[in-house]
């Protein structure tokens, strides 16, 4: 192989003399990528009014109007969103639904790069515009996945397999990396967070209980033996820190990673609603695999039109591994366009690895010398990100409900879509549906209503009486006017033991804490009062 600066340079960002042997993994992915796009999409069409539309509960016009004010000029890099053109209710619908159009023509392989641009810059739109609402490290995973896909998928309007234009191998390895980071980060903060749920081997024995949307199959696995949740908590820290270095083995290791990864991913998707993080993690996976594996289970109709002949024949035997061959470059120069193209590619892709590098490094050494300000310059963007998932475990289960009156002493709560509520009531699987009020408030239930602005004003919008917060609800228990107050409880939930849901029927049972936020009641001239303040609840992590 020629090692020259640039030919070092094509053979890692030009996917003419790209991985070749990675053809089926990137299909199943970029596929795979637009689900989930899908999904992410489909679920806002459903909440976005109510979330940050005109009369929803954190409008992006007016958080828009302050980014104006605080940046001036710089508003447009700090806030990266469409929605700068227009925050109307029609805007929002119409970004969710060119977002769901370009997902499914990603699905259905329509020029992938086009699509995944348009999935990215619509996404994008809405996370930098959504406020509270968008602080999730899910959003960040997405975005950064379809970024790197933009350099990862084949060029061309109907591109097949993308045999001309094989995925470049430095795309493929961020997105490898990305995977691996998700796993070995998260690992790396439960450790440096000083939990002691991680150290005493106690983290899983409520984990199914109290995260932020159980399920019924959770239920029955958080009564399982001590013994058991010990070992997934101990199963659970081997492979964040461990097993996921089988990434840079050889080929072998890297399919048997695969495998235990994935099936590691299938009870946490069946015991707990996690939107789409899962599914993208799974996904990432199999970008672990070549084309000789995978050729092993495919039908026989299906691998002449996915991979060359030739990749045809070595997954009928052994091989030498991919990344052990001597690769010759065309001598001719990129004409100027594919210079340019490979130019850009080249920075962008550097840059993300330098950005996400940098962070990790940090994890553990929290003041090493490092630039920050390549780091801050893509911040905006979210698509080189920091992950850390689990470093602490919540003590408890901790629920805000809403609560209307007319007279000040009948309450009646507004029922939730998604949240428990309801203690006869299944738990239920929603993934990848992610339900995103509901999501803040059990968020919002650890900390002071001070601190979650959403909650005071969710009563002033039930108060108001505005359809698009109401949607956010499973029904309107007062549907001939507004409440003349509204009020915000904290409850604590625990699962029923066993006895009790034989005895009873019921998943759940609760205990009132107490008031959570301000009482609130419009006057008459409109004005908005507080009736009552809340006492300081005792501390509840």
């Amino acid at each position: 192989m020629n090692r020259s600066p640039a030919s070092v340079i094509r053979w890692l960002f030009d996917s003419a003399v790209g991985a070749s042997d990675r053809l089926i993994p990137r299909w199943i992915f970029l596929r795979a990528l637009g689900l989930i796009y899908f999904s992410a999409f489909y679920a806002l069409v459903f909440q976005i009014r109510g979330l940050i539309g005109p009369d929803g509960i954190l409008p992006a016009g007016e958080y828009l109007d302050a980014v104006t004010r605080q940046f001036g000029q710089a508003r447009f890099w700090f806030a990266p969103t469409v929605l700068w053109l227009s925050s109307g209710g029609h805007m929002l619908a119409a970004m969710c639904w060119v977002g769901m159009i370009a997902s499914v023509l990603l699905v259905l392989n329509v020029w992938p790069r086009a699509t995944l641009l348009i999935c990215f810059v619509c996404y994008l739109s809405f996370v930098a515009a959504a406020q509270d609402f968008s602080g999730y490290q899910s959003d960040g995973m997405l975005l950064e996945a379809g970024f790197i896909s933009l350099f990862f998928a084949p060029a061309g309007l109907w591109p097949g397999s993308g045999r001309s234009s094989p995925p470049s191998r430095a795309s493929l390895f961020l997105l490898q990396w990305e995977w691996f980071r998700i796993y070995f980060e998260s690992g790396v903060v439960k450790l440096a967070s000083g939990d002691i749920e991680w150290r005493n081997f106690t983290a899983m024995d409520e984990y199914y209980q109290n995260g932020p949307l159980p399920t019924w199959v959770g239920w029955y696995v958080q009564h399982l033996p001590h013994s058991i949740h010990a070992f997934a908590t101990g199963a659970t820290l081997v492979l964040e820190l461990g097993l996921v270095f089988m990434l840079f083995l050889p080929r072998r290791w890297r399919i048997a990673c695969f495998c235990i990864v994935t099936l590691w991913q299938i009870p946490v998707i069946l015991t707990a609603n996690y939107t789409f993080l899962n599914y993208l993690v799974l996904v990432l996976g199999f970008l672990l695999l070549d084309d000789r594996f995978v050729l092993r289970f495919m039908p026989e109709r299906w691998k002449e039109r996915l991979v060359p002949q030739e990749t045809i024949v070595q997954s009928a035997g052994p091989q030498p591994d991919a990344e052990r061959a001597e690769i010759a470059l065309p001598d001719k120069r990129p004409k100027p366009v594919a210079a340019f193209r490979l130019a850009l590619a080249s920075v962008m892709l550097i840059w993300i690895f330098y950005a996400t590098t940098v962070q990790m490094i940090w994890i553990l050494l929290p003041h090493a010398p490092f630039p920050v300000s390549p780091v801050g310059a893509l911040e905006p963007f979210r698509i080189a990100n920091r992950y850390g998932l689990f470093a602490v475990m919540t003590r408890g289960r901790y629920e805000i409900e809403f609560q209307g009156s007319d007279d000040g002493q009948n309450w009646i709560p507004y029922p939730f879509r998604y949240k428990p509520q309801n203690l006869a009531e299944r738990p239920r699987i929603y993934a990848p549906y992610q339900p995103r009020f509901d999501w803040n408030l059990w968020f919002a239930s650890f900390g002071s209503w001070r601190e979650n602005i959403i909650v005071p004003s969710t009563e002033e919008r039930l108060l108001d009486g505005a359809p698009d917060v109401l949607a956010l609800f499973a029904g309107n228990p007062f549907p001939q006017a507004p409440p003349k107050q509204v009020r915000a409880v904290l409850w604590q939930y625990w699962f029923t033991t066993m006895a009790e849901k034989r005895a009873t029927g019921m998943w759940w049972r609760r205990k009132l804490l107490g008031l959570y936020a301000p009482v609130l009641e419009r006057e008459a001239d409109g004005k908005v009062v507080v009736v009552e303040w809340p006492e300081p609840l005792a501390p509840h992590l």
